[in-house]
């Protein structure tokens, strides 16, 4: 993959499906269950004092940010094939760096969405701090990110190689 924008998120196949099915889910069947729930609660009466209306609502809330939410992603997404295997920092990419070039202290994670989290390793975005500032480095080049208390960390990428799923 070529295209390192902020707003594109490298999916596998898998990955994009699972989301499309949530988002389908939630546009469809889920929005006519919660619509239900609203209109049982609005025949209960008064509505300044109906906590099963207000919950209702809430949670329609909450359903219609998380279809936003996809909508965007799926829009934005990169599908397919992992990004080239060319040792350059980019999403869909396991890296792994060392702290202050100090190669005993290192960590590696996948830099790709939050939504493509898995539990076999930890999952940086490309929008974080540390994922803005190691995406386009290759490896033995040092990047540059800001700490949560403002101060600013160097790293120096080892190595970028393209995710595999277990």
């Amino acid at each position: 993959m070529t295209q390192t924008s902020d707003t594109v998120t490298w999916l596998t196949q898998e990955a994009y499906d699972q989301l499309k099915a949530e988002l389908d889910h939630l546009s469809g069947p889920a929005r006519i269950e919660i619509a239900k729930k609203i209109e049982q609660a609005r025949e209960e009466g008064d509505l300044k004092e109906n906590a099963g209306y207000h919950a209702a609502k809430e949670e329609q809330g909450k359903q219609e940010a998380r279809v936003r939410q996809l909508t965007q992603l799926l829009q934005n997404a990169q599908v397919g094939a992992p990004p080239a295997d060319n040792g350059v920092v980019s999403p869909g990419m396991v890296v792994t760096i060392a702290f202050d070039g100090d190669e005993s202290d290192t960590m590696t994670f996948l830099l790709a969405s939050r939504e493509f989290a898995t539990s076999d390793i930890e999952t940086y975005s490309p929008q974080s701090p540390l994922g803005a500032g190691v995406l386009g480095k290759k490896a033995g080049e040092d990047a540059e990110y800001e700490l949560p208390n403002g101060r600013k960390a160097m790293v120096r990428v080892l190595e970028a190689k393209p995710y595999q799923a277990a």
